[in-house]
């Protein structure tokens, strides 16, 4: 059996919420143009079913995707679709133009009931800790239980996070208002954050996986039940949707800091396809506004 990719839409921009009209001109074209981030190439990714095991869609907002009938139309045409749903409590402050929680949650139950709970899975990514200009210390889990139950609810099984990177890039960028600073919390509190939300998750039926934190996971009890995560979990979709494909660990991703992700072709752009929700902890390059 010939082995076929995974074509990840995307690591580097929000195809789903603002660029499916050029994703579906690459399905139609049957290759991706896609521009590598470094050296500007451009290289073509296969985009026909005979080469695509499965699209792997990246998104904190599934609504034009879903009023456009996009995964009806993919579907139709031989594709297999699993869904990275990032849905995160609600955080204005570092999450300014993201729909309310209310309607997030009204994607999920759609991408479910069209696409099925097994083909979801959700990243409450990434843990956030900062102090706001009332000086106090605040973090973005505050909706994590009410989020858990509804995804329960809907069937889904899977839960992947992380905490925020710090990267340098951050400390440049205008930040929400004066006092407000990142706070990157001592191993053993993150330990205790995550023993908490794995309570939460198990007694609901989903499995919390933990992504590119091998210091954590090095650190965690051996029966802490908290898994290595893979945001593209190749066994997971070949399990899915049967077929063959590369179960070998990308090694263009961060390995040595734990991520588990599997071989996959990412496509779309970080300059040429900026991402407009403007989240402040964002490691691709922050957008100029809508």
């Amino acid at each position: 059996m010939k082995t076929r990719i995974v074509v990840s839409a995307s690591r580097r921009t929000d195809i789903p919420a603002f660029y499916m009209d050029w994703f579906m001109a690459g399905v139609t074209k049957g290759v991706f143009d896609v521009k590598n981030p470094y050296n500007k190439k451009i290289f073509q990714v296969p985009a026909v079913p005979e080469h695509v095991h499965a699209i792997v869609f990246w998104s904190k907002d599934f609504t034009r995707f879903l009023e456009g009938g996009y995964g009806e139309k993919l579907r139709a045409l031989g594709y297999n679709l699993f869904f990275n749903f990032t849905l995160n409590s609600r955080s204005p402050l570092i999450e300014p133009c993201i729909a309310p929680t209310e309607a997030r949650l009204k994607q999920a139950l759609e991408l479910c009931r069209r696409f099925g709970a097994r083909a979801v899975q959700w990243r409450f990514d990434p843990i956030c800790f900062y102090r706001t200009k009332a000086g106090g210390a605040e973090n973005n889990l505050h909706e994590f239980k009410s989020i858990a139950r509804a995804m329960a609810g809907l069937g889904v099984s899977r839960c992947v996070t992380s905490f925020v990177d710090l990267y340098a890039k951050l400390g440049r960028r205008p930040l929400p208002g004066p006092g407000f600073g990142w706070i990157d919390p001592p191993v053993e509190k993150k330990i205790r954050v995550l023993m908490h939300m794995q309570k939460v998750l198990a007694d609901l039926g989903i499995s919390l996986y933990l992504c590119c934190e091998q210091e954590i996971l090095d650190a965690m009890p051996e029966d802490a039940g908290i898994l290595p995560g893979a945001c593209i979990p190749g066994h997971y979709l070949a399990e899915i949707f049967g077929g063959s494909l590369s179960l070998q660990k990308d090694r263009g991703q961060r390995r040595q800091k734990g991520c588990g992700c599997m071989v996959s072709r990412d496509i779309g752009g970080y300059a040429d396809q900026p991402c407009f929700h403007n989240c402040l902890y964002c490691y691709a390059n922050p957008s100029p506004g809508k």
